[in-house]
């Protein structure tokens, strides 16, 4: 069990809601959402038995191993400007990350967070109502994974051979969030598109295929657009968007 009084000593203007086990953190946040509760409420479990990624996608929430958590967002922030929250809340665990544990990451557009090109962490935006959800799963300590995802995932723990504290992780997180939503509220979308580009290496001239589900487009990173989609210049010379899909390099 995470130590909450050292977490909400550090935390005092927030409101911390930690389950033990719980389905979803995602799940409870949207509820507290739409029952009023204010901005920045977090919702935390040791494990979680339902948890949520992109495309209703399970994720993997090993019992006191992770930090999954989601936290309740009201910023005056227009719905088509989820994405580049969404690039936000990347930039904020990556920093959290590195400030907490000195482990560097790669962001992947637009939601995964990456040491040596395996996940170790993923993030997933939602709107209910006026809020924005933002969960947020971090590998912290697990020292393997299933088979079906060990050449694809990794923790903190694996990549620096140390034992993280989550309470610090997740102080360190709230902050980071706190941070980039201001930053974002107060200076408008370019300074996140251009932080989040110079700390990803997909962004720009990558080499990747898209998996849109029946559709698989190749080419070259060439950017973000205002929105804070990714730009795909396809080898057939033909520049596109992409608002959804499974980025991935390519072998």
């Amino acid at each position: 069990m995470i130590d909450l009084d050292r977490v909400r000593s550090q935390l005092a203007d927030h409101k911390i809601y930690w389950h033990q086990t719980i389905g979803s953190t995602m799940t409870e946040a949207s509820r507290l959402a739409a029952a009023g509760c204010e901005s920045g409420t977090v919702v935390g479990a040791d494990e979680q038995t339902a948890g949520q990624g992109r495309y209703g996608r399970a994720w993997h929430s090993e019992p006191g191993a992770g930090l999954y958590v989601s936290i309740i967002l009201r910023y005056p922030f227009p719905p088509d400007a989820l994405p580049v929250v969404t690039l936000a809340l990347g930039l904020a665990t990556g920093e959290a990350i590195f400030k907490a544990c000195d482990v560097p990451s790669d962001l992947r557009w637009p939601n995964d967070v990456l040491f040596q090109s395996k996940k170790c962490a993923g993030i997933l935006t939602q709107l209910e109502g006026s809020a924005i959800i933002a969960g947020i799963g971090i590998n912290v300590n697990h020292a393997a994974f299933p088979e079906e995802l060990s050449a694809i995932a990794t923790s903190l723990r694996i990549a620096s051979g140390q034992v993280h504290s989550r309470e610090r992780l997740l102080v360190e997180l709230i902050s980071s969030v706190t941070s980039f939503c201001s930053l974002l509220e107060r200076e408008g979308r370019e300074p996140i598109l251009e932080m989040f580009s110079r700390a990803s290496s997909f962004v720009f001239g990558r080499r990747v295929y898209v998996d849109q589900g029946d559709t698989m487009l190749q080419g070259t990173t060439a950017g973000l657009n205002p929105s804070g989609f990714l730009m795909l210049r396809g080898d057939d010379g033909k520049q596109s968007v992409i608002i959804a899909g499974g980025v991935r390099p390519c072998s």
